[in-house]
Formats: structure tokens, sequence, C-alpha cells
């Protein structure tokens, strides 16, 4: 079990850790400095234990935080998610388009092909 030198608020600590968990830790120690000397550029220097309950506490309120935002983003995607199932299950509007029937197209053709015809006539009789 690794021993790993880390620094809050100025103060140096010696803590233990799980093999290859060095980096994690020391991720975390240093959200936690930051947090600390938020507190001692504020207040300045206060008693070690004091200092980490604040910072611990601003953490704390920091991640209720998030937490509340992720429940409530969680909240709007289980809404989106059933209205998407609602719109899938509800059947979708019959509309209908008249169709031409095909006997009337033919005729319909053979009438302009007939004006055609008419109009060429009357066309080479002028």
């Amino acid at each position: 079990m690794p021993d790993v030198s880390i620094t809050i608020g100025g103060r140096q600590f010696e803590v233990a850790c799980q093999d290859g968990e060095e980096s994690f830790l020391k991720a975390a120690a240093e959200v936690l400095d930051g947090e600390a000397r938020l507190l001692t550029d504020q207040v300045g220097r206060l008693a070690e234990n004091r200092m980490l309950l604040m910072a611990g506490l601003m953490l704390a309120d920091k991640t209720v935080a998030l937490e509340e935002a992720v429940g409530s983003s969680k909240q709007k995607l289980e809404d989106a998610r059933t209205a998407a199932r609602v719109a899938a299950s509800t059947p979708p509007e019959r509309v209908e388009v008249p169709v031409v029937p095909e006997k009337l197209v033919d005729t319909l053709a053979e009438l302009a092909a007939r004006a055609e015809a008419l109009a060429e006539k009357a066309e080479s009789n002028e």
C-alpha cells in the first residue's frame, strides 16, 4: 500500500492508498486543495481541522448541487423518452391522396391529342 504525499492548503500530508490509485488520490487532493486555497485567500490562516472541514463542506455543497442537476436532467430525459414512446404508439394520421383512375387518364390523353390535331388543321387552313 503506497504512501502518497499531498498538499492541501499549504500543508503536507502523507496518505496511504491502494496500488494503482495514486493518480486518483492526487487528483482528489488537488480539488480539495483548490477549495482550501479559496478559504485561506478569503479568511487567512485557519486551523488545519477547520480548514479541512470548511473545504469539505464547500465540496459537498457543490456535489449536492451537481446531484440535483443530474437528477433534473434524468427526469427531463425520462419525460422525453415517455413522450417519444407515446408518440410512437399513437397511430399515424391517415392522409388520403386522390388518385385519378387510369381510364380517365387515357381519355384525357385522347382528348388532348384530338384537340392538338384540330388545332393543327385549323392552322393549316388559314
